[in-house]
């Protein structure tokens, strides 16, 4: 293997690609991040439980492939000048070159490397920045503790062109829904999807106008395809791929925790500027031109509750409202 890419571009993809490297691996060559160049390079990397693939331009002078310790690479792509970068593989190593620096990275046994399973059968396109806020705010109520598991997932229900994605700890719920292109308008399923993984996952392919969701529910799909029974849900964007195995167990059943009306309505004709400081309130002049008297209407007294909002914040908030002009 030769090839020659822009430095950016290889740190960008390799400090992505390593997202997925274990952090005690149970066999050595799980250490590794797998280089293959063709036409371009696609990195890859894989624990057994998530896999990672990303794929980048490059100018190839010859084929190939190596496998070189991944958190060796990472720190190495971090600290190159911005310069062009060479990459050669013979043999039992990899050769680095950038600029003046220039590093040797021994590699590993790859017919020892596991191989990644395959991406299950698409199953909708979602916007990526919308994907990723419904996340962020879905995900900050899942559970921490590993004895539980089915509790450190978020649940994702799909439903026609709805995506609904709820966590729990027991102690807090948070519920968001968002609209998506189902590949079936029929589509109808719900999964268990590890909470770290999908956070990460979901921040990370935003460089992309949209994300591909594929999905092999439980008991789909042979040996071949790496699911192990459980199921797996993969995500693609931007040049960039990954899978996570699901969670299994019983999610809670949590519709009958949600309000079936609100009490209390806020209408804004406007946003803020910009979002006020935790624990500070926000004085709102209505005299000024572009906010009518309709701008700050609270519906409200002191002591009712809001329900949860499931299509904008995430979570169950109760909290009272005092409106005054």
């Amino acid at each position: 293997m030769k090839i020659q890419v822009e430095r950016d571009i290889l740190a960008d993809a390799v400090a992505w690609t390593a997202r997925a490297l274990p952090a005690r691996p149970t066999v050595p060559v799980l250490a590794g991040m797998r280089l293959h160049a063709e036409a371009d390079l696609t990195l890859s990397s894989f624990d057994y439980d998530v896999s990672a693939q990303a794929t980048i331009p490059v100018m190839t002078e010859e084929e190939g492939s190596a496998l070189v310790s991944g958190r060796l690479l990472a720190e190495i792509s971090r600290s190159l000048p911005a310069r062009p970068v060479q990459i050669a593989s013979d043999g039992g190593k990899a050769v680095l070159s950038c600029g003046s620096a220039t590093f040797t990275l021994l590699t590993m046994p790859e017919e020892e490397y596991p191989a990644l399973p395959e991406m299950p059968q698409a199953a909708g396109s979602v916007g990526s920045d919308a994907f990723a806020s419904a996340v962020s705010q879905s995900a900050t109520a899942a559970g921490r503790d590993d004895t539980l598991p089915a509790l450190t997932g978020v649940r994702i229900e799909i439903e026609g062109d709805t995506l609904t994605l709820i966590s729990t700890d027991r102690y807090r719920l948070a519920v968001r829904e968002l609209r998506w292109s189902p590949a079936r308008p029929d589509l109808s399923a719900a999964v268990l999807v590890p909470a770290r993984a999908l956070a990460e996952t979901a921040r990370s392919l935003t460089s992309g106008a949209e994300v591909s969701i594929a999905l092999a529910l439980p008991g789909e799909g042979g040996p071949e395809s790496g699911t192990g029974g459980d199921g797996m849900i993969g995500f693609e964007g931007g040049g960039r791929q990954t899978t996570t195995r699901l969670l299994g167990g019983e999610f809670p059943r949590y519709q009958a925790l949600l309000p079936s009306h609100a009490n209390a309505t806020a209408e804004l004709s406007a946003p803020l500027s910009a979002p006020p400081s935790p624990g500070s309130a926000r004085a709102i002049d209505t005299s000024a031109p572009d906010v009518s008297d309709r701008a700050v209407s609270a519906r409200a007294r002191a002591g009712t509750s809001t329900a949860a909002d499931r299509s904008g914040r995430a979570g169950l908030h109760r909290s009272s409202l005092t409106a005054s002009r």
